[in-house]
């Protein structure tokens, strides 16, 4: 009994290991990104140029993660066309990119809450100290509005996605 339970917890191991060191498909930095497609309910973002999709990542979002962002601390990702309007490589959080929300509509439909839409939503890594966790920081949606990636996947777009770059964000 003892051996069957030394086997099983084994296998368990190798498949997580395998999981955790597979290396996954690199993007194809020789095609400018020209936009991003966020579809939350897959958790995927996928990277476009010229209508040619490049690569899709898996995903993590806010802690409420279902339904439009309605105002500040709703844990919600927002839905909507936005756009990359800044890069930060000094965040709490291994490098972002910043998404341009609020737009006017989330401001006046916040309003209609007597609350801020607040911002600061972005695109980042893992909190600073934490790269190790990797992909395993996909099986929960843990931020608190913005859409998280592993370092190495945020470090592919921060240096590949340009200021201005369209991001779409769907349910």
């Amino acid at each position: 009994m003892m051996k069957i339970f030394l086997y099983g917890l084994l296998i368990v191991v190798l498949i997580i290991l395998g999981y955790y060191f597979f290396p996954e498909k690199k993007l194809d930095t020789s095609k400018k990104i020209d936009k991003i497609l966020v579809v939350k309910h897959k958790r995927e973002l996928t990277v476009f140029s010229k209508g040619e999709a490049l690569k899709t990542y898996k995903i993590s979002l806010g802690g409420m993660p279902a339904g439009k962002k309605e105002f500040e601390g709703d844990k919600k990702t927002p839905e909507g066309i936005y756009t990359i309007d800044d890069k930060n490589p000094n965040s709490d959080y291994h490098l972002n990119l910043a998404v341009s929300y609020p737009n006017e509509s989330d401001s006046l439909h916040a309003k209609q809450f007597g609350k801020s839409a607040g911002g600061e939503i972005k695109i980042h890594g893992l909190p600073n100290g934490y790269g190790f966790i990797g992909k395993f920081q996909r099986f929960s949606d843990w931020t608190l509005g913005c859409i998280a990636l592993t370092n190495s996947e945020i470090e592919e777009l921060f240096y590949n996605v340009p200021m201005g770059t369209e991001i779409e964000i769907t349910k």
